[in-house]
């Protein structure tokens, strides 16, 4: 089969053919139907996580399966969206009611199948899902309802997800709390649609590129802000001059968590979504800390058990409540993959979603 993989830190992405193993115990074969490309792609590229190559890209998907192994209970022909981090529910988080730091996923990548010339590969967070095909074990693969647009589909296992749970399960943002977002990729575009569902107002867009607007007021801003020295001023202008109740980080980076903490209100709080490299340091002052009484927080895959949200997003989809439609940019076959890449490098659009034929 096919599938997008990059050999080392820095090299280009190609399209190769590559060999996976039959479905063992509890495992399944998932035709994939479309995946999206994440930052998170990005990074197992450019080295601000440490995958282990050659590496098939990919996490975010939804497929069908093709094949069971023994003692897998879903059946050939249900459709399914992965789960890059499955629950063990055996760990002391699992039992802790924190699923979502599940100590069995812990590694950028996973040694699965072969290369087409016989040595070893690596998958992207066990999925590797920009390809025609991946084995995974039956907890990461959720059933979904039959019918839903597969480029929106994709998004719930990442991008929509993260999105959500940082608004509902992290912030636990309440109607008429103000909200910033700072960065407009897939998943700074899920917190705003999560936002305006959430009652949240007024909701600040800001990223660097002014191209965003349109796909901010789409998602669910009330104003779009550009990322610069004077983003602070701006924010409080919008909110009686306090600053934000919520300011949620989607990009990564300690200038825009320091312009986040910037932008919130004394007593208000700074999730940061984006991952970030292990050498970008953040400088906080102590007397800042004390007396803006502000709270400073992650939030991972969006505080979220995925067997129970992502079903009930898919259900959102299917009835027309959830519209995912602002945040794909586009769809391209498999070959055109590295050139999403490259746009969404750049900064280009929102989510680039590989698609495959049924």
């Amino acid at each position: 089969m096919r599938a997008l993989v990059v050999r080392g830190r820095g090299a280009t992405p190609a399209v190769e053919e590559v060999r996976l193993p039959d479905p063992g115990p509890n495992e399944l074969r998932v035709r994939i139907r479309a995946a999206g490309i994440c930052h998170s792609d990005l990074a197992m590229v450019d080295g601000t996580v440490a995958p282990t190559y050659p590496l098939v890209l990919g996490h975010e998907a939804t497929g069908v399966v093709a094949e069971a192994g023994p003692g897998a209970r879903l059946a050939v022909g249900t459709p399914v969206v992965l789960n890059w981090a499955p629950a063990c529910r055996a760990c002391w988080h699992c039992r802790h009611g924190e699923p979502w730091l599940c100590a069995a996923n812990t590694g950028a990548s996973v040694a699965r199948g072969e290369t087409a010339d016989g040595g070893p590969l690596q998958v992207t967070l066990g999925l590797g899902a920009l390809a025609e095909e991946v084995v995974v074990p039956e907890r990461a693969a959720i059933a979904v309802p039959p019918g839903l647009p597969p480029e929106q589909a994709a998004l719930l296992g990442c991008a929509v997800l993260t999105g959500t749970g940082a608004v509902r399960n992290t912030a636990r943002v309440a109607p008429g709390e103000s909200v910033a977002v700072i960065g407009l990729g897939g998943v700074g575009l899920a917190v705003l649609t999560a936002a305006r569902r959430a009652g949240a107002g007024p909701i600040l867009a800001v990223d660097v590129a002014e191209a965003k607007r349109d796909l901010a007021l789409a998602a669910g801003a009330t104003d779009f802000l550009r990322s610069d020295d004077t983003l602070a001023k701006e924010v409080r202008a919008r909110t009686e001059g306090r600053g934000v109740d919520h300011a949620f980080e989607c990009v990564g980076r300690s200038v825009t968590i320091r312009a986040a903490w910037r932008c919130t209100r004394r007593g208000g709080a700074v999730t940061v979504v984006g991952m970030g490299a292990k050498d970008d340091l953040l400088s906080l002052s102590a007397l800042d800390i004390f007396h803006s009484a502000r709270t400073l927080r992650s939030s991972v895959y969006g505080s979220s058990d995925p067997d129970r949200e992502v079903p009930e997003l898919a259900a959102a989809l299917a009835d027309g409540s959830l519209d995912l439609a602002p945040l794909v940019s586009g769809t391209v076959p498999l070959d055109e993959a590295p050139a999403a890449l490259d746009r969404l490098a750049r900064g280009e659009g929102a989510r680039w979603v590989v698609t495959f034929p049924d």
